[in-house]
């Protein structure tokens, strides 16, 4: 406890514990409001279009917001030390990976506005003393914007040295070749290839592999070269983009078929892999990682746990989800009651036209008798607002997103 810090009286005590206690009862709520508040800041563009990154961001939110109101639970109005729990810290290093500093995500100051925002609304209905409620927000204001700016402090402090420790290591240069390569930065081939030790002629393809909850560096790394051989080749040029993620280029001009990877990856459970598509040279190596960053977005943007996702097999996806109050809308307007329909009448359909409504061929692909095929058909075609023959395009993407989510 600071002794210098004036503390409150007994009453506005007792109503900052009363607050607190209440805010903790929707904390997910308020974190919600509160990450959704930063992330409005153009700033955050960065942590926003990368799932794990944000994920991490709102993690640290909650954290934080825990941590301040179990404090003021405990120490109403008092000066609250920076929280340095590890997925904090974790976070941080994740962020120095990736060339970035703390304020290059976006703006603090924007989810501080909206916490005190909520602390203000409870304030309001835990007195009507115009006393009280002066003292009340004056002293709570004090002790949240003070952890804030503490918080904001250590965190620096530790970036910083993290900064330091990863520029003396041997992977420093690797990380800022690739990163120049990303952005399209001018950067001499030969010089990129004696840096990264991986050539850029010929084709590639990337995967980005991770893992929920994290596995441990020796998992992923196993994991990438379970990717590796089933891609048919002997070597990968592989980046450490998080603690929990790795950055894979495989010279290949083939994407595995999704069902191949995950019966390779059966005894890995937590790991996850999106694919782009082949591509040639110095900008095919940038293009086919940024198809699987936008493979990886699409799964979390709709929430979707399927394993092993290939971009070609999303990109439609991708285009369709970019405003998902559309997407819904889409889906809504054109499966209507077939979106809740039974898995395998979907998969039926799906299948149905991709075998260019060939029934046999469809019954074929299913292992299942044509007349079984043509039954499901005549069911979906009494759910779906319009007929499949009609509007067969519209039909399969908005499947393909249901499918997603499943």
């Amino acid at each position: 406890m600071d002794s210098s810090w004036p503390r409150p009286d007994g009453r506005t005590a007792e109503l900052i514990r009363a607050v607190a206690g209440r805010l903790l009862q929707s904390v997910d709520v308020t974190v919600d409001e509160l990450t959704t508040a930063a992330w409005r800041s153009a700033d955050y563009r960065t942590l926003v279009e990368d799932p794990q990154l944000a994920a991490a961001d709102r993690q640290m939110n909650r954290t934080n917001m825990l941590y301040w109101l179990s404090a003021n639970l405990q120490a109403p109005g008092e000066r609250v030390p920076p929280n340095n729990d590890p997925e904090i810290l974790r976070f941080a290093r994740d962020v120095v990976r990736r060339g970035l500093d703390m304020h290059d995500l976006g703006s603090w100051r924007g989810a501080q506005h909206s916490a005190w925002a909520a602390w203000v609304d409870e304030c309001f209905a835990a007195t009507d003393d115009l006393g009280e409620l002066r003292e009340l927000m004056k002293v709570s204001e004090r002790s949240m914007a003070t952890f804030i700016d503490d918080s904001m402090a250590a965190l620096d402090a530790y970036v910083e040295q993290e900064r330091a420790e990863l520029a003396r290591g041997a992977s420093a240069e690797r990380h800022a070749t690739v990163q120049l390569l990303l952005e399209g930065a001018p950067i001499g081939r030969a010089r990129a290839e004696a840096q990264l030790g991986y050539s850029l002629t010929g084709s590639h393809v990337a995967a980005i592999i991770w893992s929920e909850p994290a596995e441990t560096a020796a998992e992923l790394d196993a994991a990438a070269e379970t990717v590796m051989r089933v891609c048919g080749v002997s070597r990968r040029l592989t980046l450490n983009a998080s603690s929990s993620a790795l950055w894979v280029w495989i010279p290949t001009d083939t994407v595995p078929a999704a069902d191949t990877v995950r019966t390779a990856l059966a005894d890995r459970p937590a790991i996850r892999v999106t694919f782009g598509r082949p591509g040639d040279d110095i900008e095919g190596f940038r293009r086919t990682h940024l198809d699987a960053t936008a493979a990886q977005r699409v799964l979390a943007r709709v929430g979707s746990a399927r394993a092993v996702v290939r971009y070609e097999d999303v990109a439609l996806v991708a285009v369709l989800t970019a405003d998902m109050t559309q997407a819904d809308k889409f889906v809504t307007d054109t499966l209507g009651d077939f979106a809740a329909a039974d898995a395998v009448l979907r998969e039926t359909v799906l299948t149905y036209v991709q075998e260019r409504f060939n029934a046999s061929a469809a019954a074929e692909r299913l292992y299942t008798h044509r007349n079984t095929v043509e039954r499901r058909l005549s069911r979906a075609g009494q759910l779906l607002p319009a007929p499949l023959a009609d509007n067969a395009t519209s039909i399969v993407a908005a499947l393909m997103l249901v499918q997603l989510r499943d």
